[in-house]
């Protein structure tokens, strides 16, 4: 499997990105952790911004959808289409999020920003467990 090399919008993704955690930043104190502010939803849940969370993950789950409308053409995927295996990378994910004590959008996007060491570690060991992943797949397992 290729994946195809779309600088314009990794730009303009990323600059969205940023945009929305420094946003969350200034208007609320809080960083952009996607991974917390979902936790943060389920029980018990604390009633306490309750509403800018909820709103946060909607417009997650809404972007494709937004997208669709405005271009007609739905958003496309890389990632396989095994049920398994994606249920085996979501519970590692998941693993690795609580047990790195955030996720890639709190670690790799607010805290490198803020230089924070931890955040530094935490986006080493993820990025490795990337790389090996995907030489696995692509290279020994033949995904």
């Amino acid at each position: 499997m290729v994946t195809e090399f779309t600088p314009f919008s990794a730009l303009i993704g990323g600059a969205l990105i940023g945009l929305a955690a420094a946003a969350m930043m200034m208007l609320t104190g809080r960083i952009a952790g996607v991974s917390g502010i979902a936790a943060r939803l389920l029980p018990p849940a604390d009633l306490t911004g309750f509403s800018s969370r909820l709103a946060f993950i909607v417009g997650l789950i809404a972007a494709p959808l937004v997208w669709w409308v405005a271009t007609g053409s739905p958003a496309t995927q890389t990632v396989p289409g095994n049920l398994l295996l994606m249920i085996a990378a979501g519970l590692m994910v998941g693993f690795g999020s609580v047990f790195g004590s955030g996720c890639t959008s709190g670690h790799g996007v607010c805290g490198l920003a803020r230089l924070s060491p931890r955040s530094l570690v935490a986006v080493a060991v993820f990025m490795g467990a990337a790389a090996i992943t995907v030489f696995l797949t692509r290279h020994v397992i033949g995904g």
